[in-house]
């Protein structure tokens, strides 16, 4: 396994995701003003990003409004913390078929497949500096749901973030989603710096052992900057995988609930504990600015 770890590495605080996880934790965030509070919260522990889904505030099912991701960006670029903002463009890909027997019609509960544009919508009137692209379709541990993000939607929705200009983070899932990443930055749709978050344990993508993990990193362009974690009890594990395999490093609510056995966990206590890991290990902490300076990202402000 690689030692050639940063000098350096970033945090990005991962708030609340779009997973069922609202009835589990009351710690996970629902409305626009606990998702920014998280955030602000998880900056001032350390983390230098913030990735951000939103919730429907009365139910905490995941949604993808724009007026709830426009009230999350003001709150937190109206706050004294600084914080670079992660938006996803995950929503609106959802496929849910029927049972083995009858697969079609689509259930119409889950599924929500809509335009690129539509897909974007919230990043043209945000503007955050970064946003994530998920490189690939894959089955996740839901029976019948199909995460689908064709090689056409794809190419169309990273143009687009490159017109408003946006710092693409590519979610690769598995080893073919980098392939596919690798084809698009080939074809012009994503221009250097390129940036590549590796999503471990996610069912069915990649697993989360050690030999996965470097092949995936194996497989990434040096020139490329990229970014490791884990869901559930391996995220903190993972920490320490990520930084010794050359990675930066991601935690929060969205791919684990606890800090340890029987407590639950708040963002900022997961990067808390992410900073004493990666700080223990040698490795110095990120600022929002030096993220800036290393991605060439550019503040924006929405129209």
């Amino acid at each position: 396994m690689s030692l050639a770890m940063r000098k350096k590495i970033f945090i990005t605080a991962a708030l609340t995701g779009s997973g069922s996880t609202q009835d589990r934790s009351d710690k996970v965030p629902r409305s626009p003003a606990q998702i920014a509070e998280a955030a602000i919260d998880a900056a001032r522990a350390g983390a230098a990003v913030v990735h951000c889904h939103v919730r429907d505030p009365e139910t905490g099912k995941p949604a993808r409004d724009v007026h709830l991701y426009r009230e999350v960006v003001e709150r937190i670029r109206a706050s004294e913390v600084d914080v670079v903002i992660n938006l996803t463009s995950g929503m609106g890909g959802d496929l849910v078929f029927g049972p083995p027997d009858s697969p079609l019609p689509l259930n119409p509960e889950g599924t929500d497949m809509v335009s690129g544009a539509e897909r974007v919508a919230h990043l043209e009137a945000c503007l955050p500096e970064i946003s994530t692209l998920d490189c690939g379709t894959m089955n996740f541990a839901e029976a019948d749901y199909v995460m689908t993000n064709t090689p056409g939607m794809l190419d169309d929705m990273a143009r687009r973030m490159t017109k408003l200009g946006i710092q693409i983070e590519i979610e690769a899932f598995d080893t073919g989603h980098l392939w596919l990443a690798k084809h698009l930055v080939e074809q012009g749709a994503i221009p250097a710096p390129v940036m590549v978050q590796l999503c471990m344990g996610i069912p069915w993508g990649a697993p989360d052992d050690l030999n996965t993990l470097m092949a995936m990193v194996n497989n990434i362009p040096r020139d490329w900057v990229y970014s490791a974690f884990s869901i559930g009890r391996h995220q903190m594990p993972f920490v320490a995988a990520a930084v010794l395999s050359g990675a930066n490093v991601r935690v929060g609510l969205e791919d684990n609930l606890w800090l340890e056995k029987g407590r639950l966990a708040s963002n900022a206590e997961l990067v808390e504990r992410a900073v004493t890991i990666v700080e223990a290990m040698g490795v110095g902490i990120m600022t929002p600015a030096e993220v800036r300076a290393e991605l060439n990202l550019t503040r924006q402000d929405p129209p």
